[in-house]
């Protein structure tokens, strides 16, 4: 019996999230480079931390990603 088409993973959705081993889906924070010289040290630790995504967010960004994230 023939199947229908694999959908294909969105490769720029791919680099930049992330899953734990729950299931939930972890992004960056924005901000991070522009003007990286005039923001404190602990400032810029804050943005190398991972977050947990918006639940709004998380249906959009599982649609690129049909197969799971890395």
């Amino acid at each position: 019996m023939p199947k229908g088409p694999k959908m294909k993973t969105h490769k720029g959705a791919q680099k930049r999230f992330d899953t734990t081993g729950t299931g939930k889906i972890r992004r960056a924070k924005g901000m991070k480079s522009h003007f990286r010289r005039r923001k404190s040290p602990r400032v810029k630790r804050m943005f190398d931390k991972l977050i947990e995504m918006n639940p709004a967010d998380r249906k959009r960004v599982q649609k690129l990603i049909p197969y799971g994230l890395k």
